[in-house]
């Protein structure tokens, strides 16, 4: 049963509402930060977000989605979030896709301390070694939820954002990852430095995926080398890794150009390198 404002059931809410104002600020960097609160929209993302234990906030369901997603709202409901419905209006306010689904949810943050993350990667009896995905200073919100798309896909087991890396919580960055955000826990650090010497402290090979790198990522694959606990380091999309960042990586890692193509973009770049991982992971514990 949706509730409004004071508790009155089945109240529709318009854009001046106060819930509906201040969940209208999360896209804006500095409230998410302060609020640790971001949006999501679609019955597809709020399903998602159920399946994450303390999540779900809030909920915002236009009048003629409020039936069709019922089961949804009552999940939401059960787990705790207020379920509020509002007009037409201020859910295309709340929204940020041209065409709303009906549906907005407030979510918490979701991102862990990488000690936390380290530490639980690094327990006994897990049937492969661990792959995390470290962004240095990358900047564009498309790419950084397709890359955390593409970690979740080959079965990576965290992405860290490093550095002056953008928000992942960025409403495009959100999209971009369909629905991956909820599937990998997530790392903010300020310090890609630091955060490379506790990834190795853990027991990772740190690799950096530079075009101009002197080991190709195929040979490691053949060699045996990605079999171990890897984490991946990509960086900036237009001007790379920093310099002293892929200094201070264990290898500088290539992916071959067998075309007459220029380059790979970012998101390809990860999607190759996690897979080639992935599979060699696989191959060393004896998995398909």
């Amino acid at each position: 049963m949706a509730h409004g404002p004071d508790g009155e059931p089945d109240a529709v809410l318009g854009v001046r509402n106060t819930r509906v104002k201040t969940a209208r600020r999360f896209p804006r960097r500095a409230v998410r930060m302060q609020e640790r609160r971001f949006l999501v929209e679609g019955p597809k993302a709020l399903a998602e977000a159920l399946d994450v234990p303390g999540c779900l906030d809030e909920v915002f369901v236009a009048p003629g989605a409020a039936a069709e997603h019922a089961v949804l709202l009552t999940a939401a409901e059960d787990a705790g979030a207020v379920v509020r419905r509002v007009d037409d209006a201020a859910l295309a306010a709340l929204a940020d896709t041209v065409t709303p689904q009906g549906v907005v949810a407030v979510c918490r943050f979701l991102d862990r301390p990488l000690d936390h993350v380290l530490d639980a990667l690094g327990a006994p009896g897990r049937p492969l070694a661990p792959l995390v995905v470290v962004c240095a200073d990358v900047r564009d919100p498309g790419n950084a939820g397709t890359v955390i798309r593409c970690a979740d896909a080959a079965g990576a087991d965290a992405v860290v954002f490093a550095g002056t890396s953008v928000d992942p919580y960025n409403p495009k960055a959100v999209r971009a990852t369909v629905g991956s955000l909820f599937h990998l826990p997530l790392v903010r650090t300020d310090d890609v430095h630091q955060t490379l010497a506790a990834l190795r402290s853990a027991g990772f090979q740190v690799l950096a995926a530079d075009g101009m790198g002197e080991d190709d990522v195929e040979v490691l694959a053949d060699d045996g080398v990605l079999a171990a606990p890897t984490a991946w380091v990509f960086g900036n999309e237009a001007h790379g890794l920093d310099p002293t960042v892929a200094a201070a990586c264990d290898r500088r890692v290539a992916i071959p150009i067998h075309g007459r193509a220029e380059s790979l973009n970012l998101a390809t770049a990860a999607a190759v390198c996690l897979y080639t991982s992935a599979r060699s992971l696989r191959r060393g514990a004896g998995q398909h």
